[in-house]
C-alpha cells in the first residue's frame, strides 16, 4: 500500500529546504492545488519558469515516486478540500455581511430545511422505541456528534428513561456487544459514514438491539436503523464558522425528547415538576428559569 501523507502541508514545509528551482514549483502548485494536479509536466515547468527535470526533482523531494504519483496527490488534495484552498475559504454571500449574521443566517437555513425533512410520524414511532426501552445507549463520534449523544443523556434523563452515553469507540463496541432486544442504540452522525460508529451500531443489531439514527439519509449508519431522523448537511465555502448541522441535530433530538416526554404525559409532568422544585429550593430564582440547562 501507497505511503499516505498530506502533500500539501508537506510542499509547504518543506519548501525552505528545496533548491531555487524546487521553490519555484513549489510555489506555483500552492498558488493552485488543482491546477498543478491537472496540468502536464512540461506545462507546470513553463508556469514555474524551470526546467522538467527541476519539476521531477521536485517531485521526488516531496517523497513522491515520480510526477505522476506527485499529480494524483495534489488531485486527492484537491478534491477533498478545494474550499479551503487559497480565496476559497474566506468566500461568503457578502463581504460586508457581519459573522454574527453569516452565523445566524446559516442557523436559520439548517433549521428551516430540516423542519420539513423531519416527519413527525417517524420522530413519533422513534419516542416510542425509546420509551420501550430497557435501556437507551447513545452514540456519537467526533464534534458534534459527542456532544449530541451527551445531549440526548441530558434530555432523556429528565423524563426517567434509563440512558447512558458513549463517545469512545472501543468502548462503544464493548456496549453494543452487551445489548438485546430490549435496548435501543441512539446514534448521530451527520454523515452516516463513521466508520467506528457504523461498526458499533452492527454489532448491536446482531445482537437484536434497536437503532434510532440522526443521521444523512442512504448512508450506511441509516440503513442499519429501525427510525431515520434525518440530518442533510448545508456547509458553505465560509470555512471559518463552525458546522450548522448541530443545530439541525439538536432540533430532531428536541423533537424526539419532546414527543418522548408526551407519550408518556402524566409521568412527565410528575418527573419534571420534582426537578423544577429540587432546583428552585436549592438555587432559588423565578418560575421561569429552566430545568438545569
Amino acid at each position: 500500500m501507497p505511503e499516505t501523507f498530506d502533500i500539501v502541508t508537506r510542499v509547504a514545509e518543506r519548501s525552505d529546504a528545496l533548491s531555487q528551482a524546487e521553490r519555484k514549483v513549489a510555489q506555483v502548485v500552492l498558488d493552485d492545488v488543482a491546477g498543478a494536479a491537472a496540468v502536464s509536466i512540461n506545462v507546470l515547468a513553463e508556469r514555474a519558469g524551470v526546467s522538467e527535470a527541476s519539476v521531477t526533482r521536485f517531485a521526488k523531494a516531496m517523497g513522491c515516486r515520480d510526477v505522476r504519483d506527485l499529480k494524483l496527490r495534489l488531485a486527492q488534495a484537491a478534491v477533498v478540500g478545494q474550499r479551503f484552498f487559497g480565496t476559497n475559504a474566506t468566500s461568503g454571500p457578502d463581504g460586508s455581511t457581519e459573522t454574527i449574521d453569516r452565523i445566524a443566517d446559516d442557523i436559520q437555513s439548517t433549521l428551516q430545511l430540516h423542519r420539513s425533512l423531519i416527519k413527525p410520524d417517524t420522530a413519533r414511532r422513534a419516542a416510542a422505541r425509546l420509551l420501550s426501552a430497557r435501556m437507551v445507549y447513545a452514540f456519537g463520534m467526533g464534534g458534534g456528534s459527542s456532544m449530541m449523544a451527551d445531549e440526548a443523556r441530558y434530555r432523556l434523563v429528565r423524563l426517567g428513561r434509563p440512558v447512558a452515553s458513549y463517545q469512545d469507540a472501543v468502548l462503544a463496541r464493548m456496549v453494543a456487544s452487551t445489548l438485546g432486544r430490549e435496548d435501543v442504540v441512539l446514534a448521530f452522525s451527520v454523515s452516516g459514514h463513521t466508520p467506528e460508529l457504523v461498526s458499533a451500531c452492527e454489532i448491536a443489531r446482531e445482537y437484536g438491539a434497536q437503532v434510532v439514527a440522526v443521521t444523512a439519509t442512504g448512508s450506511p449508519l441509516a440503513a442499519l436503523a429501525d427510525e431515520v431522523l434525518p440530518i442533510r448537511a448545508l456547509e458553505t465555502d465560509f470555512i471559518f464558522k463552525p458546522s450548522s448541522s448541530r443545530y439541525a441535530m439538536l432540533l430532531a433530538m428536541d423533537v424526539l425528547a419532546t414527543e418522548l416526554a408526551l407519550l408518556a404525559k402524566p409521568q412527565s409532568q410528575a418527573l419534571l415538576r420534582r426537578i423544577k422544585y429540587v432546583l428552585d429550593t436549592h438555587r432559588g430564582g423565578g418560575d421561569r428559569q429552566p430545568l438545569g440547562d
